[in-house]
């Protein structure tokens, strides 16, 4: 293939031109430059070898060195009592859903208020009294006291008496 000639050669602008041929290296500051690609380390392609092999064991398993084997499902069934109990509930909750509540009779409740008698009152009044006044005791009001002990000794006749006995 023969190298193109000038005329087929795309045009440049002619201020891009200047500038390109004005262009001076030396402007151009230095840069270090980083590698962004990170290699796996010895670890990973270890575990990526193992992974690997391990589906390699998956896929090439041959089933038929496999010892067949029964299943043996083990049902339990209800006794006779559990199903009885069970009729029994189902029974009961069938009349509760068809229960008629139109055949029931009006009927208005009274509430009965009882009242304590004289006596309870009183009681309570008296214990109320009884905590307001050790409840506002005032303690100001008691006299300085000082206590004497007296243990008497026995005489001599008493002890003799409690020997004897």
């Amino acid at each position: 293939m023969a190298a193109p000639a000038l005329k087929d050669l795309p045009k440049v602008a002619t201020d891009l031109k200047t500038q390109l041929e004005g262009f001076n290296p030396d402007k151009l500051k230095n840069a270090d430059t980083q590698e962004k690609i990170v290699l796996p380390t010895a670890e990973d392609i270890e575990s990526e070898k193992q992974h690997l092999s391990l589906l390699k064991g998956v896929e090439s398993f041959d089933a038929s060195s496999l010892k067949p084997t029964e299943t043996n499902v083990k049902n339990v069934l209800p006794t006779a009592e559990d199903v009885a109990t069970e009729k029994t509930q189902q029974t009961l909750i069938a009349g509760i859903e068809k229960f008629d509540t139109s055949k029931l009779k009006h009927a208005e409740t009274q509430e009965k208020i009882v009242l304590p008698d004289k006596t309870a009152i009183e009681e309570e009044r008296g214990k109320q009294q009884l905590f307001s006044g050790i409840e506002n005791f005032d303690a100001s009001k008691l006299k300085h006291t000082e206590t004497c002990e007296k243990n008497p000794l026995p005489t001599k006749e008493i002890i003799e008496e409690e020997k004897k006995a």
